[in-house]
């Protein structure tokens, strides 16, 4: 199938993300069903622990959704298919933007769609953390792949796992060191939690998802 390149798709003015301001929200509506969603992720992705990573993701949507009253399919589906897009455009800024654009041409929530967009820092301007669903991927996406670092190398995997456990762990710069603590950190702050509270929240999350993830 032949594909624009981003280049191409700046010149006609469809590589920008849309401002919030031109578009209506729908926050308690979502045309994508998580089936639908699950087969998006995997047209697009492969590898086994990107596909790893979107169900932790979507546990921890979906966990802290029902924590806060909010729309939990809408958010589980934010989570699964926040980083679809990466494996074929993982620079920024096309990564988000250019997967934006096969969100929209599929019919997506712009709610859907704006969160996953405010989640890469380039974004910020028109997509701003401005809202819970917003705040709470970008608090859960690095979170999630710290803790799944650090289940790997426990004998218990996600059994047990404590948030002292995490934060020492976050205390090794060399372990896991390409996971940004300082975002793990003002995730938190985002939401409005403790340190310890946000992590326990996203470990409680993930271990519903534990066989999922390949902890058994």
């Amino acid at each position: 199938m032949l594909q624009t390149t981003s280049t191409e798709r700046r010149a006609a003015g469809g590589d920008r993300p849309r401002s919030d301001a031109s578009v209506k929200m729908r926050p308690t509506e979502t045309a994508m069903t998580r089936d639908q969603a699950w087969n998006l992720l995997n047209e697009y992705t492969k590898s086994e622990s990107l596909l790893k990573h979107a169900l932790a993701v979507e546990a921890a949507m979906r966990h802290y959704a029902a924590h806060l009253g909010e729309n939990v399919e809408a958010w589980g589906i934010t989570g699964l298919i926040h980083d679809f897009d990466y494996e074929r455009w993982p620079n920024p800024p096309d990564h988000t933007r250019e997967g934006a654009i096969v969100l929209r041409e599929r019919g997506v929530e712009e709610e859907i769609v704006g969160a996953i967009l405010s989640h890469a820092d380039w974004n910020q301007g028109e997509y701003p953390r401005d809202r819970p669903i917003r705040k709470a991927l970008f608090a859960v996406d690095e979170l999630c792949g710290f803790v799944t670092a650090v289940a790997y190398v426990r004998p218990e995997k996600l059994t047990g796992m404590t948030a002292s456990s995490v934060k020492k762990k976050m205390k090794q710069k060399s372990f896991a060191a390409a996971v940004k603590r300082e975002d793990i950190e003002k995730g938190a702050e985002l939401l409005g939690l403790p340190l310890d509270e946000h992590i326990d929240h996203v470990i409680a999350a993930m271990q519903t998802v534990s066989s999922e993830l390949g902890f058994g």
